[in-house]
């Protein structure tokens, strides 16, 4: 189902992060089917074999799980947000490891910016 490359790894490290933030609105044979497949790096058959269903089975409760992970993401925006907040994070502690920054009238400027960018992601703005 994943395919090679840097888009499989991109999709997966997403699923683990929407697993992180969701899991638990998901039912148990969702939560169970992401982690053997996403964290535990199982096939398709080996989730198959184990649970005693068709790998069609396995692949359709997958698919679907993801499908509700981006549906709870599109409407509550957590993952969205705490992306924003990190980003926001970096940047304040750039300014605070930067001798030069400290230093500089454009301080207090940089600070203002980052304060409101953090006001934004607070509010899901």
């Amino acid at each position: 189902m994943i395919t090679q490359g840097p888009d499989a790894l991109a999709k997966t490290t997403r699923i683990n992060l929407l697993f992180d933030f969701y899991e638990p609105l998901l039912t148990e044979k969702q939560r169970t089917f992401l982690k053997y497949y996403f964290h535990d790096d199982y096939s398709l058959g080996e989730i198959a074999a184990e649970f005693e269903v068709s790998r069609q089975a396995v692949y359709e409760h997958i698919k679907r799980a993801e499908s509700v992970l981006e549906s709870y993401e599109s409407k509550l925006k957590l993952l969205t947000k705490h992306e924003a907040l990190e980003s926001w994070i970096v940047q304040l502690e750039r300014c605070a490891s930067d001798p030069k920054a400290l230093a500089s009238d454009s301080l207090a400027s940089e600070l203002e910016t980052i304060a409101a960018g953090l006001r934004t992601s607070q509010s899901g703005d």
